[in-house]
């Protein structure tokens, strides 16, 4: 990476730290280490912050009270304590579950899974914006689906879900829904009250929380069994120690979001607008990925044809801008994201994609810079590649 520029656009991967929640956790690595299962006061005043913390998340997303908050090690896990355990759970009332084609792997292989055991998953099309068949989901849903999962928002192309119309129609049939809000959370308003979410996933490091924990909402009421087994913590649904500090710094960093939403989402919208027509206008035969509006305020993805989204990765790295694509080279396999081959993408327009997510720290001029590089870099793979027409190399 150039040694006079480091611009950090890949945010849906990793985020930092935000520094006040980095403040808040150190006492609790240092002083304040009881277990907050103990009955002593050393357990007693850590066992406070935890549910200060679940008090924090719970107002973050509007829940109904603190308890339907039940920390987790990651959205992963809360998306396999979701699925699973709503199926397990649920079994003696249908085994049919309804899931969309373009959902995280996290959702996506529970599903499969539990179709070795029984189950029917149906997977449900999107449209060229990555938008769920409404009308499909009608149709596919009968008496015995137990279980929809959709996700608030695709992180790779930034469309977001009309969540409210799809737990309409969901709850026609008392089946549950479970949104994945990973990608959303901390960038937009979440509701689960006003948008009737049965379940929610959410993910403490892309909302700048420390990473390794992660939470999921559960409405009262919802029928759900444990996956993993020990002494009970969690309300016994997910037992094993605390990660104390990890749960005290997911509070405050919801916290912190909670109060900086609106204003941050603002901002990041003007970024990302100024991005993607500084880098699509200038440069023929280029596209945007997913919904014009209708998208997290951060993101940016973008295609270009002839030319593959590894090289250009490659050549941004040299010029000192981090960024991500949807090509093989991220997901170590032959094959493009499923995710714009489900959109309707052909092989080699989805490899030719390529992901910009904005973040905190990113500034006005960083984004003038990835404008003022882009066309030249696309301008010479489109000089080595093959596939170029004749006059666009001259």
């Amino acid at each position: 990476m150039s040694k006079t520029k480091r611009i950090y656009l890949d945010h849906t991967a990793g985020r930092f730290t935000d520094s006040r929640v980095i403040e808040v956790m150190l006492p609790f690595m240092k002083l304040l280490y009881g277990n907050p299962s103990s009955i002593h006061s050393f357990g007693q005043e850590t066992r406070q912050a935890v549910e200060d913390a679940r008090i924090k998340i719970a107002e973050l997303i509007s829940a109904e009270r603190k308890e339907t908050i039940f920390f987790t090690s990651g959205a992963t896990e809360s998306n396999n304590i979701a699925i699973k355990g709503v199926a397990d759970r649920n079994k003696d009332r249908g085994t049919h579950i309804i899931t969309s084609s373009i959902e995280h792997m996290s959702v996506l292989n529970p599903c499969k899974f539990l179709m070795t055991n029984g189950f029917k998953v149906t997977f449900l099309p999107v449209d060229k914006y990555g938008f769920v068949n409404l009308e499909r989901l009608k149709e596919e849903l009968t008496d015995d689906t137990i279980l929809v999962s959709i996700m608030y928002a695709n992180g790779e192309i930034g469309t977001i879900q009309p969540i409210k119309a799809i737990s309409q129609i969901v709850h026609t049939k008392n089946a549950y829904l479970h949104v994945d809000a990973t990608a959303a959370n901390g960038q937009v308003p979440l509701d689960v009250k006003g948008e009737g979410i049965d379940l929610l996933t959410l993910s403490s490091n892309d909302m700048y929380g420390p990473k390794g924990v992660g939470a999921l909402y559960i409405k009262k009421g919802t029928r759900i069994k444990p996956l993993v087994h020990g002494g009970g913590q969690e309300r016994g649904l997910r037992s094993g120690t605390e990660n104390l500090p990890g749960m005290v710094g997911f509070g405050k960093a919801a916290e912190i979001a909670k109060k900086e939403l609106l204003t941050e989402n603002k901002r990041l919208k003007n970024l990302r607008d100024k991005l993607i027509k500084g880098i699509l206008d200038p440069i023929s035969h280029s596209f945007l990925n997913g919904h014009p509006t209708k998208r997290l305020p951060n993101n940016v993805a973008v295609r270009y044809d002839f030319i593959e989204g590894e090289s250009i990765l490659l050549s941004l790295d040299m010029m000192g801008v981090a960024a991500s694509s949807g090509s093989a080279c991220t997901t170590k396999t032959l094959e493009p994201s499923h995710v714009l081959r489900e959109m309707g993408l052909k092989h080699e327009e989805a490899h030719g994609s390529l992901l910009f997510t904005l973040g905190k720290q990113n500034k006005e001029e960083e984004v003038e810079y990835v404008i003022d590089i882009m066309p030249n870099i696309v301008k010479r793979l489109r000089v080595m590649s093959p596939l170029t027409p004749k006059e666009l190399k001259e």
